[in-house]
């Protein structure tokens, strides 16, 4: 499976908090986020990613590396996410993760993702799970019987049973089905839609399973307030969780030797 991240966007909307830089390359920790998805993206054996660039290009290929595949969007500032996908469909039909690089995730959510037993399907905090009520900027989801059945920014609140996170899984004939949908409203001139319209026509015509996120964190960064909250506390508590999951397989994988030294260690 390939992992895309679309990273073609500036991210005006943070108001000079990436500077010059494209929004992905905003630093939570250590770490800028795009480098965050490519590690969580690694972590669960997805080596093989492509980034689509365009705002920043080559700052954005500077971060990444030359192990990572691109493709460039040369017209950014007159398009959005469906036309950066599209512009990657020769990379996607043996099956793909794609990801919006302005997300925050704890990595067990895309392990989630990746390993239900649904080939097709993206990541949702329900309504129940979500931070603050939605409004016009969220990309609102409707389900019903786990599966997606529409979804947009237009959709009244009240009818929406959750948040799009931007992190969606399609196998191979999935990836198929959504390339010809692309496809169709590209030629239609929908440059400026964004890729979930393509979901939601893929929808009507084959399952896509909305997978929840268990109360794990995540944001999207978007505004100023965003990034203060995924560095002063999305990213702290996926610190923490991962810490205590590395320790803890660390544990079990050690001999039982090892294990009374870790044990005799942690109570010193």
């Amino acid at each position: 499976m390939k992992g895309i991240i679309l990273a073609a966007g500036r991210g005006s909307r943070l108001n000079g908090i990436a500077g010059d830089n494209p929004k992905c390359l905003v630093r939570i920790g250590a770490l800028t986020l795009i480098e965050r998805q490519m590690q969580a993206l690694r972590k669960w054996d997805i080596d093989d990613i492509a980034v689509v660039v365009g705002y920043g290009a080559d700052l954005v290929r500077r971060t990444c590396g030359p192990e990572v595949e691109y493709v460039e969007n040369e017209i950014f500032d007159q398009t959005n996410s469906l036309y950066s996908l599209w512009l990657a469909r020769h990379l996607l039909l043996d099956g793909f993760v794609v990801m919006n690089s302005d997300v925050l995730f704890h990595p067990q959510l895309l392990k989630d993702l990746l390993t239900t037993r649904h080939e097709d399907a993206l990541l949702i905090a329900y309504c129940g799970e979500c931070r603050k009520p939605l409004g016009d900027e969220e990309m609102k989801v409707r389900v019903r019987g786990g599966q997606v059945v529409d979804i947009s920014k237009l959709m009244d609140p009240e009818e929406a049973d959750g948040e799009n996170l931007g992190v969606v899984k399609f196998g191979p004939s999935g990836a198929q089905l959504l390339v010809e949908k692309m496809d169709s409203l590209i030629a239609a001139r929908a440059y400026r839609d964004w890729a979930p319209r393509a979901f939601r026509d893929f929808a009507v015509e084959r399952p896509l399973y909305a997978i929840g996120t268990r109360g794990y964190p995540w944001t999207e960064i978007d505004f100023p307030e965003d990034y203060r909250l995924a560095v002063e506390e999305i990213w702290p508590s996926i610190e923490v969780e991962e810490e205590g999951y590395d320790s803890a397989r660390a544990f079990v994988a050690a001999t039982s030797s090892d294990r009374l030294n870790l044990k005799q260690e942690r109570s010193a």
